[in-house]
């Protein structure tokens, strides 16, 4: 059984936290305010969050359980697990769960919430969903191993080389094909989040609006092999990735594992790729 959870947010650390959240502000179409520290900029179904620190580095990741029954679950896993302290982190509830993986990302899980942000400043956008992340990690198959044996995260798809040496992992808590993305990489850090948009018009439109911002699509449109989603990519100042996609895959609870040869077309089936290892 799945996780049954979604991603809510992630919090960025940042050189210079304002010039991050301007530029999230202003591309992904959310506002502004501060807490503390930590700017915050939100939309309906979207958020990041964004505090001072080492730039390419999440400070944490916030999912919600779909269910109390998901929740009571998530509590039960986590529960021989070291808890973090999350009194520090802005916008959570009482309630919420932290613990940390192998590589030192904290995981925040929260039970079934609804939310209270206001509408778009720019409301002729499509709406845009925060969908998955990923990260690049030197010890990939010990963050497969927590992720699935002590989360309950499921595999979707793997991707290994000629010699069946793993290379990527994708992995979900629900129907969507894969809410976390794990890339092996000589480095450990933060690669990219994205947000899901509903159809290909309106992966278009948000194309668009990076035009007139002047803003560039440093890869896509393209489509991934694993997920089977359309996407573009911008860097933001920090030179992470953020992503639009659309039309991921579902999938069917007793869905097999895919394997992928670790090659471009896995990653881009309509061109070029960005090869993390």
């Amino acid at each position: 059984m799945s996780l049954d959870a979604h991603l809510v947010r992630l919090h960025l650390q940042s050189p210079d936290p304002a010039a991050l959240a301007a530029f999230y502000t202003r591309c992904y179409d959310m506002q502004q305010r501060t807490v503390g520290n930590t700017h915050v900029c939100e939309a309906p179904q979207r958020a990041v969050h964004i505090s001072p620190g080492q730039a390419n580095q999440l400070h944490y990741a916030l999912w919600a359980c779909n269910t109390q029954e998901a929740w009571a679950r998530l509590r039960a896993k986590t529960a021989t697990l070291p808890q973090q302290d999350l009194s520090g982190f802005a916008d959570l509830p009482a309630n919420a769960v932290g613990v940390r993986d192998p590589q030192g990302l904290c995981l925040v899980f929260v039970p079934p919430q609804t939310s209270s942000i206001a509408q778009s400043v720019n409301s002729a956008l499509p709406g845009a969903t925060n969908q998955h992340f990923a990260v690049r990690t030197q010890h990939i198959e010990t963050l497969v191993t927590f992720y699935t044996e002590q989360l309950g995260f499921i595999v979707s798809d793997r991707v290994q080389d000629d010699s069946g040496q793993l290379k990527a992992c994708f992995l979900r808590t629900e129907h969507l094909h894969h809410c976390l993305a794990l890339f092996g990489a000589p480095v450990n850090c933060f690669d990219h989040q994205s947000f899901e948009t509903p159809s290909w018009n309106d992966l278009k439109d948000w194309a668009d609006h990076m035009g007139r911002l002047r803003t560039e699509i440093v890869w896509g449109v393209g489509r991934h092999g694993p997920g089977d989603d359309v996407f573009f990519m911008v860097r933001d100042p920090d030179g992470n990735l953020a992503e639009i996609s659309s039309e991921i895959e579902v999938c069917a609870p007793d869905r097999p594992m895919g394997v992928w040869p670790h090659e471009e077309r896995t990653l881009n089936v309509w061109g070029k790729a960005i090869m993390r290892s």
